[in-house]
């Protein structure tokens, strides 16, 4: 591989040149091995979210991440893989039922999940709330168990798209984390090095979600769907809302529970909903149309996977899950018809809680969170319990307590209401 300067690689971004396959390979390579430094390729960084990329040099990026690391061989496993990728919202415990319901239906689903940051949860502080449940697995655990059980969910190993591990860290401090072609190539690098035959993208759109804009959301899916493409993994995306947080709990064992729920055939019917048509996607990608999640869901089959796919990690399905030590209810102070549940208000209220954390390295109390006990279009009397704040420190309340009154708006006017599916982009 020829060398190139950093600063002319830098100078052609900033530009708006359409960097060379060349250039791409050698600044990812580079930096990955540490011969380009952080402060330059924060430079980059920022030069790409203000020029953009075009749909070329994103793909030539992001197979430049997958190549600097391994890439996972799921051919000997017996049956076809599919696994979804969420952007990330409040109450978004969908992998949870999701996974083992797939897998009941027939696919093996490979699902390398991350840890919250801010007011978005994290699937991986969701599970470790299982007692002895372990999110880390050797390449070998993880194929050994994709075949045994049918699926997994689990961090993503240190050799799978290095590049993005370095990258992903650098844009958070940087100001450059909205940059489509970065968010983009981020995300499709690890899920096509983790070697799934077919994935099905959740974009989520709304105050609660990364993207605010249901405009950039669908720019986003169109340049995964089309990442994936062609990279010969079978993609499809559904933009979905996220203004009202997903299901009636934000935390970590609250959520657990409430997929325990959903797996036992009940569950809030937005969660319900979502489970579904991201397991007919999924199971329609993988070649397996003819499934039905319906009937998996109700004869128990999701469960029985759920269960051995936790004690598969060491964790034991039966032990009780944390619950914090402290709780408050917020009550409607109002008659009035619930007009909306603010996702962001009310993810901050849990982040505050201690649900979630401000840095990668922050401990996250299991127990806290909030569970609602209204939904848009719900009527109340004053009095009516609208919430209730869970934690393990009674301090964490009152700084809580407003951010979540103010997400909840009770008046005399009409609900919102927004349909759950957006878009389907493939």
């Amino acid at each position: 591989m020829s060398d190139f300067a950093a600063v002319d690689v830098i100078r052609a971004k900033r530009d708006g040149q359409v960097l060379s396959d060349a250039q791409i390979d050698w600044v990812v390579d580079a930096y990955t091995r540490g011969v380009v430094a952080d402060e330059q390729m924060s430079a980059l960084a920022m030069a790409i979210l203000l020029r953009g990329m075009t749909p070329a040099e994103i793909a030539r990026w992001t197979a430049a991440m997958i190549a600097s690391g391994e890439r996972l061989d799921l051919s000997g496993i017996g049956r076809p893989t599919a696994d979804k990728h969420s952007t990330g919202g409040v109450g978004d415990k969908i992998t949870l039922p999701l996974t083992p319901l797939v897998a009941a239906c027939g696919a093996a689903v490979p699902q390398l999940s991350g840890r919250g940051l801010g007011h978005t949860g994290g699937t991986l502080d969701k599970l470790e709330s299982i007692p002895g449940w372990r999110a880390s697995l050797s390449n070998a655990e993880f194929r050994d168990q994709l075949r045994d059980v049918g699926a997994v969910i689990c961090a993503a190993g240190a050799e799978l798209a290095p590049a993005d591990r370095k990258l992903y860290a650098l844009r958070d401090v940087t100001g450059t984390v909205e940059a489509i072609p970065l968010i983009a190539s981020s995300i499709m690098s690890k899920k096509i090095a983790e070697g799934t035959g077919a994935l099905v993208l959740d974009v989520k759109v709304g105050s609660g979600a990364f993207m605010k804009d249901a405009g950039q959301a669908a720019e986003l899916a169109r340049t995964m769907v089309e990442l994936g493409r062609s990279a010969g993994v079978r993609t499809v995306a559904l933009l979905t809302d996220m203004n009202t947080p997903l299901g009636l709990t934000v935390g970590n064992a609250v959520e657990v529970a409430e997929s325990l729920e959903v797996l036992a055939g009940g569950g809030p019917p937005d969660v319900v909903e979502l489970t579904l048509a991201l397991a007919r996607e999924m199971l329609d990608a993988a070649g397996l149309p003819d499934a039905d999640p319906v009937e998996t869901l109700r004869s128990g089959a999701a469960m029985d996977v759920w269960r051995a796919m936790i004690r598969a990690q060491g964790g034991d399905p039966d032990a009780p899950l944390p619950s914090a030590s402290e709780s408050e209810l917020i009550r409607a102070e109002t008659d009035g018809v619930v007009r909306a549940v603010d996702a962001y208000g009310i993810g901050l209220a849990a982040w505050r809680l201690g649900a979630g954390r401000a840095r990668k390295e922050d401990p996250v109390s299991f127990g806290a969170g909030v569970v609602l006990r209204v939904r848009p279009g719900d009527s109340v009397r004053a009095g009516d319990p609208l919430c209730e704040l869970r934690t393990d420190d009674a301090e964490r309340i009152p700084g809580s307590l407003d951010q979540a009154r103010s997400a909840i708006q009770v008046s005399s006017g009409p609900a919102e209401t927004r349909p759950l599916l957006i878009d389907r982009i493939a």
